[in-house]
């Protein structure tokens, strides 16, 4: 069992980090406060190719594994976790496209994709089918050579401003196995969104309703064959569920040295904080929650990697681990704060809030339980 990074993940990992520092964390404050999605500044994290991380070389992508995936959603989400998960959802898209779109569609599309000068939105939820997404109302239903999609889509990222909208709809029989899988552009007529949601966190990225409403859209849009889509989408959310949790992860890494740092500094009964026992052994809890956490998120992305049987088991949880955990390490830190973690001088309050929603997203934290359980009884 080797547990370190090679020489290229690491240069990745500098990369990353790098890149969150001079271009993220000076604006996450500013961009949470404003509402401000950073476009220009993302299509600066693709020119890394952070944009098309496992879309493949022949269209521009950098042909990675899930593990290198891992490695930068937490660096980037060290300095924002709100763009570096909107990132992560661009990244789910494109990759569907790409893996399972014909040669034509993966032409007309992953080339702009993975330089950001099309943004992706990906289109699961539905107002009334949450973790229940097999009991989607959402119609795509075959007109010659189109399909006219109706129905909405809720929750979803980008909403408005993505340029493309990977679409799951029913073309056939109740359940899973009618479900298929369209692209569809911005600006098809019948497409339109609802008002921008308020939101705890997440706040640098726009949300909203998506709507169809006799959208017609090509045939030759569908990705794959009729009845796949479903799967296609669970393949999606294996790899989407770790870059969750590997954003959990950097958020919670920033909460922590931001804590360890405070309680240096701040005096009471005339010590430093950190020399009481009580705030080192939370301290410590922190730091091991948070390695716990990453080597169960970095085994997933191996799972995934290596096509082990038992990744979606893995993957369920790890994001069900990583998200609880990260949010804890998160709250803690705020606590060691006191009433200063309450103020929007420091981070601690943003990535709490951006943390929360980390264990509802890609399958809330009881369907993790869900799918782990079931996994096991099949053993």
């Amino acid at each position: 069992m080797d547990f370190a990074l090679n020489d290229d993940q690491r240069a990745i990992q500098d990369a990353a980090l790098a890149f969150a520092e001079a271009e993220l964390a000076p604006h996450s404050a500013e961009w949470d406060e404003t509402k401000t999605f950073p476009v220009d500044v993302m299509r600066h994290a693709a020119e890394m190719g952070f944009c098309g991380i496992y879309a493949q070389e022949e269209h521009g992508g950098m042909g990675l594994g899930r593990v290198e995936a891992a490695v930068i959603f937490e660096e980037l989400a060290r300095g924002d976790v709100s763009t570096a998960a909107f990132i992560s959802i661009h990244n789910m898209a494109t990759w569907m496209i790409d893996g399972f779109g014909s040669a034509d569609l993966r032409a007309r599309y992953v080339p702009s994709l993975v330089t950001m000068e099309k943004i992706a939105s990906y289109c699961l939820t539905e107002p009334g089918s949450g973790s229940d997404a097999a009991a989607m109302r959402t119609t795509a239903v075959r007109d010659g050579d189109h399909y006219v999609l109706n129905g909405s889509k809720a929750f979803i990222s980008g909403a408005g401003t993505s340029d493309v909208y990977v679409v799951m709809a029913r073309t056939g029989e109740a359940g899973p196995k009618g479900i298929s899988a369209f692209v569809v552009d911005l600006g098809t007529p019948g497409l339109s969104f609802g008002a921008q949601e308020k939101k705890m966190g997440w706040n640098s990225q726009p949300t909203a309703i998506v709507s169809f409403d006799d959208c017609r859209i090509p045939a030759a849009n569908l990705l794959g064959k009729e009845g796949d889509g479903f799967r296609y989408a669970m393949m999606g959310l294996d790899g989407g569920r770790l870059n969750i949790a590997a954003c959990s992860l950097g958020g919670a890494r920033l909460a922590l040295e931001t804590a360890q740092a405070y309680v240096a500094t701040r005096k009471q009964f005339g010590k430093s904080l950190d020399q009481f026992q009580n705030t080192q052994f939370k301290l410590a809890d922190m730091a091991t929650q948070l390695e716990a956490a990453r080597l169960m998120v970095l085994r997933g992305a191996w799972a995934i990697d290596t096509g082990h049987p038992e990744k979606t088991k893995w993957c369920a949880m790890a994001k069900r681990l990583a998200t609880d955990a990260c949010f804890q390490i998160a709250d803690e830190a705020l606590q060691l704060h006191g009433g200063y973690g309450y103020l929007k001088d420091y981070p601690l309050e943003r990535i709490v809030r951006d943390l929360r929603v980390h264990r509802i997203l890609e399958g809330t934290n009881e369907i993790m339980r869900v799918i782990t359980a079931r996994e096991m009884m099949r053993q």
